[in-house]
């Protein structure tokens, strides 16, 4: 609002400029030839300022050439416009924040970048469908799951985009923080994992991106698109982040545990047991059924990482799930908690709390916007 008051004023040496009107508040002259750049500055602010309430991706472009005009025009008249230059200062603070979380150095550009490198090199010349027969070497409760999913009839699965939103804390007793989210999997000899979170914290935003890509796994966060909080990474941040990609294929892509490197072993009416490996990495969870559908993941392999990231403590992690729905063409959970399970007198606690809303599979792009 700010931003579009501050454009509407220039304005005001607009219609002194072109004669449309007679403006006390500037008493020197201005030019015709001014009145234009002027009528420009202002039409720039006023976009700037609408690109930005509606989130458009490019919104700092078009405020860095209004905010060059507008300080320009300010220049010609500057004991009578000089008190617009703090408007525009707290302009240029905004653009550095819109170049820094979306910008070609940003998270977010990155995450763009990779995701469609890695859909781009996963994608197969075509996808089978797949048939009954594809589901005789699951166990009966995964082979049923997947049927719900509605995979049946459907293309194999060898890569997911969806979107999510929530609320993620980093401990029991911590304040929650919203989010949103957009993740791209690929699936096969070589799986992949992106993940880019826009989240907010005491009114700041946070940027969290998570990349396993082959056998190694980072994540990284920063304040305000620009201060560096975490840089996780090493074999505990693999091992972690293995199991968090069983947990997708679970969860997000039913139907891509058909040609999964997973061994099953089934428990007993209601659960199976699954050891997924990619590279060097094998990790075990439980998957717990009621009436076909997947309703738990437990692992006692997904390490919980510190506050900074840099170390990392065996604990078991669960990741309920709830609200089966149709997205697509496809049945799946759209609401779920991520657990910690303590072995203290707290017990275990959900640090974090999704709602997918919306999954694309096999998608040929996927930017956030």
């Amino acid at each position: 609002m700010l931003i579009v008051v501050h454009g509407l004023i220039h304005l005001l040496g607009a219609a002194k400029g072109l004669g449309w009107a007679k403006v006390a508040t500037l008493p020197e002259p201005i030019s015709p030839a001014m009145g234009v750049a002027w009528l420009t500055a202002a039409l720039a602010v006023v976009a700037t300022g609408v690109l930005l309430a509606f989130r458009s991706r490019r919104w700092w472009v078009v405020g860095i050439f209004g905010v060059v005009v507008s300080q320009a025009v300010i220049f010609t008249a500057w004991n009578d416009a000089k008190i617009g230059t703090a408007a525009n200062i707290l302009l240029l603070a905004t653009l550095g924040y819109g170049f820094a979380s979306r910008g070609p150095a940003s998270y977010r550009a990155e995450y763009q970048h990779r995701t469609a490198t890695a859909l781009r090199e996963a994608a197969p010349g075509a996808a089978s469908m797949v048939t009954e027969a594809d589901l005789a070497h699951l166990p009966g409760l995964v082979a049923e799951y997947v049927r719900r999913s509605g995979a049946i009839g459907q293309p194999r699965v060898w890569s997911v985009a969806a979107r999510f939103h929530g609320r993620i804390r980093s401990g029991s007793t911590a304040r929650w923080m919203t989010y949103r989210g957009d993740q791209v999997n690929t699936f096969g000899p070589s799986p992949s994992r992106f993940f880019f979170m826009d989240a907010t914290m005491f009114g700041l935003p946070v940027d969290v991106l998570h990349v396993f890509v082959g056998p190694s796994a980072t994540m990284r966060v920063k304040l305000c698109s620009l201060l560096p909080m975490v840089n996780s990474m090493g074999p505990d941040m693999d091992r972690a982040e293995t199991v968090t990609l069983f947990n997708d294929l679970c969860i997000l892509a039913p139907a891509a545990l058909i040609d999964a490197p997973i061994a099953w072993h089934s428990l007993d009416d209601n659960r199976v047991r699954g050891e997924f490996t990619n590279g060097p990495q094998t990790v075990t969870a439980d998957l717990t059924f009621e009436d076909g559908d997947l309703v738990d993941f437990v692992s006692d392999d997904r390490l919980s990482a510190s506050r900074d990231g840099s170390t990392f403590t065996a604990q078991r992690w669960s990741t309920p799930v709830r609200d089966y729905r149709i997205l697509g063409s496809r049945r799946l959970a759209t609401r779920g908690e991520g657990r910690w399970h303590n072995t203290d007198s707290q017990g275990q606690y959900a640090y974090l709390e999704y709602n997918l809303d919306t999954i694309t599979c096999n998608p040929e792009t996927h930017r956030p916007t």
